[in-house]
């Protein structure tokens, strides 16, 4: 019988237990996708003595059918296409544009939001923990992965506290490892395992990593 999370939280501090061997490594850094994965993803790199960041991502939808990715922008500058989908779906270098430009001012005003005049982490050589509050199809976080893969990490590890079996099992494919710590059958959505699964706000998101960033600096001090 799985246990629902009582919120992000508590969820974040069961999947940490999940995470332990990675806990105090200078080469590991944690990154969440906003905004719900955020709160999550603070339990765990407190808990493992990690830095904390976040991976904005926008999908790039056909312009004509927005909710099918033909690609998507991410934190770091960083763009992945769909070359397959866009040719079958014939679409022009200036749709991609148009639709790119677009997505392009809503990634910029997050990462303002959420990380001020802080610049991207240098991830090169890292261990990257990506972080969400659970995956039902996996389509954000398989869009993560694939931009992630252009900033040259060591190893991507996707930890999540729940998520659909097949989900999490079609993962150890695209990640270098996958934390799924519930997998309940039958699934259905991944807010039916959260007491409280009320939005997370770009205020929260804000708060959370200033609050992760000021508790690294007084650890590094110390």
């Amino acid at each position: 019988m799985i246990t629902r999370f009582r919120n992000r939280r508590d969820a974040g501090r069961r999947l940490a237990a999940e995470l332990h061997r990675f806990a105090d490594r200078p080469d590991v850094i944690v990154l969440a996708l906003p905004r719900g994965g955020v709160p999550v993803a603070y339990e765990i790199a407190a808990e493992l003595h990690a830095p904390l960041d976040v991976f904005v991502l926008r999908k790039l939808g056909l312009p004509w059918q927005e909710e099918l990715a033909m690609g998507a922008l991410a934190s770091g500058g960083v763009r992945v296409l769909d070359e397959d989908l866009i040719r079958v779906a014939r679409v022009s270098e200036d749709d991609i544009r148009r639709v790119t430009n677009a997505e392009q001012v809503e990634l910029e005003r997050r990462e303002r939001r959420y990380r001020g005049d802080r610049s991207f982490p240098d991830l090169t050589g890292k261990t990257v923990i990506l972080v969400d509050d659970g995956l039902a199809t996996g389509s954000t976080m398989r869009a993560a992965v694939a931009a992630l893969r252009k900033e040259r990490p060591a190893s991507v590890v996707v930890a999540v506290p729940v998520a659909a079996p097949e989900t999490c099992d079609a993962f150890r494919d695209i990640a270098d490892d996958i934390i799924c710590a519930e997998t309940p059958e039958p699934f259905y959505a991944v807010g039916l395992w959260y007491e409280d699964f009320s939005q997370t706000t770009d205020d929260e998101v804000h708060e959370l990593l200033a609050h992760a960033m000021h508790e690294g600096a007084s650890a590094a001090a110390r």
